[in-house]
């Protein structure tokens, strides 16, 4: 794996080549990372059909940068969380592809590639990945100029897991996980969610995904707390979801009940739900075609 140094904001991040990059990608912390435990563990590149195809049970958490060309005026950010169950991360369909269109559309892409919850390599491995989404956020604010992004304009996405990585840090900003002397702002300015875990309610959760966040049997406290549907408040920042009704592994209940407690909080927030189509239903098109009505969104939204 090549290895190189850059320097933003003061910052020494180490820069790194994975399989069928499409940007430089960087180390997410300096120095020891938060909530981690000395382990043997590693991560494993996975591929499908003889292709790269993303991670397997990450441990080094990391940000891929994929800038617009020719950029004049400073540009909105999306960081993106791709989905996996946290257990891997899809981040080749669900996170390279999708920053493609988004830098060809005149939009900063962050793909994030975050910790995956493990009781050997985290104290609280419930925490591990917002830490992440965290301090991804901080980085693209403190490092807008360097990367030609507008710090006001920095939201965040995710699908299935992903999206419960994404629906956490727009739920959960007001308190700081990670190390944060300079008090950068946190919340992301908007949120994108793709058919995404939201809840850890039983009723309507991906089992998998919870029991791999907070474990066989987890406390009802920790289960309120990541049950971000129940954490929505007046600041939570507008949101843009889509889900189909036939989802069997991730219930469409998860989007309906955020867009209800978006909507009683004021919070601006757009749904498009489709009858069927199953879990991932989007990647079955082409990403310049789906995300076509995210970048409407955006226009209207003032975002872009």
């Amino acid at each position: 794996m090549k290895l190189s140094v850059s320097f933003f904001s003061g910052l020494a991040l180490f820069a790194f080549s994975h399989p069928l990059s499409a940007g430089e990608v960087i180390s997410l912390f300096t120095g020891e990372i938060p909530n981690s435990l000395p382990h043997s563990v590693e991560e494993v590149v996975e591929e499908r059909n003889g292709e790269f195809s993303g991670y397997k049970g990450a441990v080094n958490p990391t940000l891929e940068i994929v800038l617009p060309k020719d950029s004049g005026t400073p540009t909105p950010a999306v960081i993106i969380c791709p989905g996996g169950g946290y257990v891997r991360q899809v981040y080749r369909k669900e996170g390279t592809d999708i920053a493609k269109v988004y830098a060809d559309n005149g939009v900063a892409a962050f793909i994030l590639k975050y910790r995956i919850p493990n009781d050997e390599t985290m104290k609280d491995k419930s925490i591990g990945a917002l830490q992440d989404a965290q301090q991804a956020i901080k980085l693209v604010r403190e490092n807008a100029m360097e990367w030609n992004v507008d710090p006001k304009k920095v939201g965040i996405m995710g699908f299935s897991a992903g999206g419960h990585v994404a629906s956490t840090a727009a739920t959960h900003f007001k308190k700081s996980y990670i190390p944060n002397p300079e008090e950068t702002s946190l919340r992301p300015d908007f949120a994108i969610l793709i058919y995404p875990v939201v809840s850890m309610q039983e009723e309507i959760t991906h089992t998998g995904s919870r029991t791999n966040l907070l474990g066989e049997d987890p406390e009802e406290s920790q289960v309120t707390l990541f049950s971000n549907e129940l954490q929505v408040d007046a600041e939570t920042p507008p949101t843009w979801l889509t889900h189909a009704g036939d989802d069997g592994p991730v219930p469409v209940a998860n989007s309906i009940r955020f867009y209800e407690a978006l909507i009683k909080n004021g919070v601006p927030a757009e749904m498009h739900l489709y009858p069927d189509g199953g879990h991932g239903f989007v990647l079955k098109n082409p990403a310049e075609k789906w995300m076509a009505s995210i970048f409407d969104w955006m226009t209207r939204s003032e975002i872009r």
